[in-house]
């Protein structure tokens, strides 16, 4: 006759097998979802493009929306408290100043969640209905489902970032997912 603590033991095993197997099952369908050969473009004119920073190739892209009137303003959140306006300009050499009145800067996210409250203020603010929203292909997913549940109308997406050259892509993508599948089931703080 076997041991409870035995049985017990080997469930807890196959549980763990399981779980794992599910998990990774799903984090190669979330690569395979993430990584088109194409970058998807902006498919009309919007209120607002919005820039997630955390990305080198972020707020060029947005720039270049900007510049290519696919909106008015361009919002940029979560940026350090001590950067302004002129000084992103400055990092982007091949956009005008005369575009600096057409940027503003949230300084207040520090997280995905405050990049969506920072932004659904500011949208709110200027009575903003559509946007398009520019971020890395990986973090599109887990953006994308904090800003439909508190701005459900939003407008495009545009993949920037060639994360794949990072060093710690693998640990990036399983963070990243991880993160993903809490925000499916937990609510923003």
């Amino acid at each position: 006759m076997r041991r409870p603590s035995a049985f017990k033991g080997r469930l807890v095993i196959v549980l763990v097998v399981i779980l794992t197997a599910v998990w990774v099952g799903g984090l190669v369908r979330f690569v395979t979802q993430i990584t088109p050969e194409t970058p998807p473009a902006a498919s009309r004119k919007a209120d607002a493009i919005v820039v997630l920073t955390g990305g080198r190739e972020r707020l060029p892209a947005g720039i270049d929306l900007l510049q290519q009137e696919m909106a008015d303003r361009l919002f940029v959140s979560g940026v350090h408290s001590d950067v302004d306006v002129a000084e992103i300009l400055d990092l982007n050499s091949q956009a005008p100043t005369t575009l600096a009145c057409c940027i503003d800067l949230g300084h207040d996210a520090r997280h995905t969640v405050g990049n969506v409250r920072e932004t659904a203020n500011w949208m709110a603010a200027g009575e903003r209905t559509s946007m398009i929203l520019v971020t890395a292909n990986y973090h599109m997913p887990r953006s994308l489902v904090l800003f439909h549940r508190i701005m459900p109308a939003i407008e495009g997406a545009v993949h920037l970032d060639i994360w794949w050259r990072h060093p710690r892509t693998l640990f990036l993508l399983a963070s990243e997912y991880s993160k993903y599948l809490v925000s499916l089931i937990w609510p923003p703080a």
